[in-house]
């Protein structure tokens, strides 16, 4: 029963990720947090910062470490193909029409309505984060690594990952 808990769980929130990325995530968060409670919202921060430092789509990194985590390899490889399955079977089906609607201003419409809905739910989830952060590991932790990780990313120009992995260093460091 895992295993269709799995599939269901990464096909629906991709299914439903309007464009994939970054609107995927707070939709395999509610699914893997707040629905099925394989992990907290901590661990899933965790999973989502590695997953950001890694090259390639997060989506993919993120449902091959959960499935992982909550089924082995299995689990992984099912949660790889319910991350797929849907864009997949969008572009066999939509390709057919893609000329059709190709200038419709519709379409474009459609698309600029829901940026906002996705800027919205990455809003509430970068909150959500910054909650658990404050929880776990003080006003102090928090504002240290928010203004150093500032002045790294527009000061200094370091790249995000890097970012990311001196942050967890510190975390395991100085948080354990």
């Amino acid at each position: 029963m895992i295993y269709l808990h799995i599939f269901w769980a990464f096909f629906i929130a991709n299914l439903l990720g309007y464009g994939g990325g970054p609107a995927t995530i707070p939709l395999i968060q509610n699914e893997v947090v707040n629905n099925y409670h394989w992990m907290s919202l901590s661990e899933f921060g965790d999973v989502l910062a590695i997953g950001n430092a890694l090259p390639g789509p997060i989506a993919t990194k993120m449902g091959g470490y959960i499935g992982y985590d909550v089924g082995g390899i299995l689990g992984s490889i099912i949660a790889l193909i319910a991350t797929i399955l849907p864009s997949a079977l969008a572009v066999i089906i939509l390709f057919k029409f893609v000329n059709l609607f190709k200038g419709s201003p519709k379409v474009s419409l459609m698309t600029k309505s829901v940026q906002p809905i996705i800027a919205i739910l990455l809003a509430v989830m970068a909150y959500q984060f910054f909650l658990t952060a404050y929880e776990n590991s003080g006003i102090f932790h928090l504002l240290l690594l928010a203004v150093v990780s500032y002045f790294a990313l527009s000061k200094i120009k370091m790249h995000p990952s890097l970012v990311i992995i001196c942050a967890l260093i510190y975390g395991g460091v100085f948080l354990s």
